[in-house]
């Protein structure tokens, strides 16, 4: 029975080796060759299609132009794949081996985007939150990438919708820090909504979510009886928030108009 069975097993091995090996029609091919299909494949959108051609191209042909174009375009391609973590894992490797090369503002500008879309997947997506809402490590990754650019590149063709999207940032920080404030304050947590107020005052001076800021940070203090920084924050708010909609809504019984403005605090 041993012996049946070892010679069945050898038989099936035996066949194994005769079956023909999947054939890889990318053989033989040139650099140009490789890197012409993997440019078509990404303007098709067949990105991870792409993504092994630009693999192959840099594994055989490691050197050259194509090569290093390769290296760059296959960051766009998980980009556009949505693989969020390549793509910025391929950026960073294309500026770390090529940091004069003519293109590298654009692997800059790659990592920001990267990091500025790294969404919340289909059900974050579908469900519609705010970004505000959000984890902000992206989003700090993100203005990081961008300043960068800015910073090395100020005369990238890049740099002006990097400084757009450097301010949309600022604000949508500003805005995650108020939110969390606003969240302590309804739960009585005084300290830390001025804390928190206060990060977002000192670190996005000029985001117009401040207005809101400075109202918890008035509140915060008026809870926690510190009358002198609650009037410090009183004054700046109606110093830089003049039209502040806050200021004008009165409720005409001899309030404060930051007590009117409570919202179930």
């Amino acid at each position: 029975m041993r012996l049946s069975l070892a010679l069945f097993l050898a038989l099936c091995l035996s066949a194994c080796g005769l079956l023909p090996e999947q054939i890889d029609e990318t053989k033989g091919w040139s650099a140009s060759k490789l890197y012409s299909e993997a440019k078509s494949e990404l303007a098709g959108s067949n990105y991870e299609k792409a993504i092994k051609l630009y693999e192959k191209l840099e594994s055989r042909y490691p050197y050259g132009r194509y090569a290093q174009q390769a290296q760059l375009e296959i960051a766009y391609a998980y980009y556009k794949d949505k693989d969020v973590a390549s793509a910025i894992a391929a950026a960073d490797r294309f500026i770390k081996l090529h940091p004069n090369h003519p293109s590298v503002d654009y692997a800059y500008y790659l990592r920001g985007l990267a990091s500025f879309n790294d969404d919340l997947g289909i059900l974050g997506a579908y469900a519609g939150q705010d970004m505000t809402e959000r984890d902000p490590k992206a989003l700090r990754e993100a203005f990081q990438a961008f300043k960068d650019l800015v910073t090395r590149f100020p005369k990238s063709k890049y740099t002006p919708d990097s400084v757009q999207r450097m301010n949309y940032l600022v604000n949508t920080l500003a805005s995650h820090e108020v939110n969390v404030a606003r969240y302590y304050m309804k739960r009585s947590a005084f300290v830390a909504a001025a804390n928190r107020a206060q990060y977002a005052l000192k670190n996005y001076p000029q985001a117009p979510a401040n207005e809101e800021g400075l109202l918890i940070l008035v509140q915060a203090y008026d809870k926690l009886g510190m009358t002198d920084l609650r009037n410090d924050a009183e004054r700046v708010i109606k110093a830089n928030f003049p039209k502040s909609k806050y200021l004008t809504g009165q409720a005409g019984d001899g309030k404060p108009w930051w007590q009117f403005w409570n919202w179930s605090y």
